[in-house]
Parts: C-alpha cells; sequence; structure tokens
C-alpha cells in the first residue's frame, strides 16, 4: 500500500444550477451534455449502496484513522446524492426519463443487496469506486473537456471528482481490512472479477440510457454533436483513452488506489471551486 494519507472532509455545498440549461450546459451541446446528464442519474442510488456497504462492516474497523476515513466517505458519498438528486430533477423536468431510468438502478442495487452476500456488495462498490476515482482523475487531467461550459453545472462535477479523488482508497481500505489484502487469493479473484461484472454491467444501462435520451430531443442526427462526444470519450485527450491504463491497473496483486497518485488536483479545490466554496463559508 501506498504510504499515502488523506483524510476526506465532509463539504456542505450548493450549486447554483440553471435548470433552463440543464440539457445544454456543456459548450458543445446536446450530445456531450446528456452524455454527463446521464451518468448523473447513476450517482444517487449508487452512492446510497455504497454507503451501505460499508456501514456493514463499519463496526469491524479498529484503525481510529480509517474510523475517521469511513465516516467522512458516508457524508461526503451523502452530498453528492443530495446535490445530483436536485441536478437530476432539472434534466427529468425537461422532458427526460431519468427518474423512470433510475428505479431500474434502484431496482438492480436493491436485488443486489437482498440476494448477494454483504462481502460482494462492499466488493462491487470497491469496484465501482475505483471506476468512478479514474473517472474523476480523467476528468480533472483533461479541464479541457469542461472548458467554457455553464460554471454552475462545471463547478458541480469538479466538485464531485474532487471528492471522489478525495476518498478514492477509503473503501478500499475497508475490503482489505475486513476481507483480505491480495495476499489471500479469495480476496483479490473477488476483487478483480467484480471490477470486470461492474463495468459491463454500468455500461450495459448507460448505453442505452443515453442513446435514448439523445435521441428523444432530436440529438442522433446531430453529428457535429457526436463528433464531439468522440473527441472527449476517445481521442487523443479523451477521457475513456485517459482512463484505460488506470483500469487495468486494477489487476496488478498488491494494487492500491494511491498507486494512481495524483493529489496535486486536490490542491485545486480553491481554484476550482473558490466561489462556491466562499459562499459556503
Amino acid at each position: 500500500m501506498k504510504a499515502i494519507s488523506i483524510l476526506p472532509i465532509r463539504r456542505n455545498l450548493k450549486f447554483n444550477l440553471n435548470p433552463a440549461k440543464a440539457l445544454t450546459w456543456h459548450r458543445d451541446g446536446l450530445n456531450v451534455s446528456q452524455f454527463l446528464n446521464t451518468m448523473s442519474l447513476f450517482f444517487p442510488v449508487g452512492e446510497r449502496f455504497f454507503i451501505d456497504s460499508v456501514r456493514n462492516y463499519r463496526d469491524q474497523i479498529t484503525d481510529p484513522e480509517l474510523k475517521k476515513a469511513v465516516t467522512a466517505f458516508i457524508g461526503q458519498e451523502a452530498m453528492h446524492g443530495r446535490e445530483h438528486d436536485e441536478y437530476n430533477n432539472y434534466v427529468a423536468d425537461s422532458g427526460i426519463p431519468l427518474h423512470a431510468q433510475e428505479e431500474v438502478v434502484t431496482q438492480l442495487l436493491n436485488a443486489v443487496q437482498a440476494y448477494t452476500p454483504k462481502a460482494f456488495q462492499l466488493a462491487a462498490t470497491v469496484a465501482l469506486e475505483h471506476l468512478t476515482a479514474i473517472l474523476a482523475g480523467g476528468l480533472l487531467d483533461l479541464p479541457e473537456i469542461m472548458d467554457g461550459s455553464d460554471p454552475g453545472y462545471q463547478a458541480i462535477w469538479n466538485w464531485h471528482a474532487l471528492e471522489e479523488t478525495e476518498h478514492k482508497a477509503v473503501a478500499f481500505d475497508v475490503y482489505t481490512t475486513v476481507i483480505g489484502r491480495d495476499s489471500n487469493p479469495g480476496a483479490y479473484a473477488l476483487r478483480t472479477t467484480t471490477l470486470v461484472a461492474a463495468t459491463g454491467i454500468f455500461f450495459a444501462l448507460f448505453i442505452p440510457f443515453y442513446l435514448h435520451n439523445v435521441r428523444i430531443k432530436g440529438g442522433l442526427t446531430d453529428l457535429k454533436g457526436w463528433r464531439a462526444v468522440a473527441k472527449h470519450t476517445w481521442g487523443k485527450k479523451g477521457i475513456f483513452r485517459n482512463i484505460t491504463l488506470p483500469w487495468l491497473d486494477w489487476f496488478k496483486p498488491g494494487f492500491h488506489p494511491w498507486d494512481h497518485d495524483n493529489r496535486q488536483h486536490l490542491e485545486n479545490f480553491e481554484a476550482l471551486l473558490g466561489d462556491i466554496l466562499r459562499d459556503a463559508a
């Protein structure tokens, strides 16, 4: 494990999102906006699942620093859920069936909680936290993806990415404490196979949701919009190209999230969210 210890901070921030721009807040228009809007629908229900999965093992944590980190992790995830609930409501009010899509995700995660062992639920959380962390890292590494977009929506994505970076090792450290490290073949097999399953299930839901959300607003024939999506995903500075190797790093025995040491982004909290932080003070 990397000798890096970062205690997450629970921040009670509010974002003045403009409901009128919910579908076109990104500078490149509808198709890119809907890509991120569709991703947002997974956050509130997903983060409640993460909180429950970690909370299942909270009483087994004896390390005082990890206990503090778990408390902060739960607080941060709760704030993410609250702010993305408001965000998602604006998208839904603009005619996108985000709540119906969210219900599909809710039913799936409810079934996971009802029919799988708590160890699997924690492994799923750790896997999805890795996916979220590398996406967040990619967003922070490539600020040009958001440059020129509506300031409120840009701020909420930057905030979420920064806090996901800040707490990216918490669930993982809980997992290695209560389930086992990679020297335990069962613990290694569970965490690695779960990432493959979680990534596959996420995109199996995300892609049809996204295409539907673009279609009902007339974006399927927008070639300029699709070129922008391709640029920001698989282009030279696209986020999926950026995270491919970090995704694969998960399978290295002995991997730890802070092997991807991007602490420097946390030093930019003030620069990225200065006005929001001042308003909350």
